[in-house]
């Protein structure tokens, strides 16, 4: 447990941290799940509208740091591949 004046106020800002990362990483996670539901549907169209939704909502957690930016870029990137080879 702290026990400096800092230490606790390091320990309340990162509970608050927490769980607004939790819900950036939720909200990331529901955008990537509706693109490869369009994907597995077979709608190409309804799958690139989806990833041209997802696609700066992972850049912006890449950003915010709640993943790293080469894991956001990566997942993009398989994605696209993925609705590129649906034609």
């Amino acid at each position: 447990m702290a026990n400096t004046k800092s230490a606790k106020k390091a320990a309340r800002q990162m509970v608050s941290r927490t769980a607004i990362n939790k819900n950036r990483r939720s909200a990331v996670k529901s955008e990537v799940r509706k693109v490869e539901e369009a994907i597995a549907s077979g709608n190409k169209d309804a799958a690139a509208t989806a990833l041209k939704s997802a696609q700066p909502a992972l850049v912006r957690t890449a950003q915010k740091g709640v993943m790293h930016q080469k894991t956001a870029s990566r997942k993009v990137s398989r994605l696209a591949q993925r609705i590129k080879a649906m034609a």
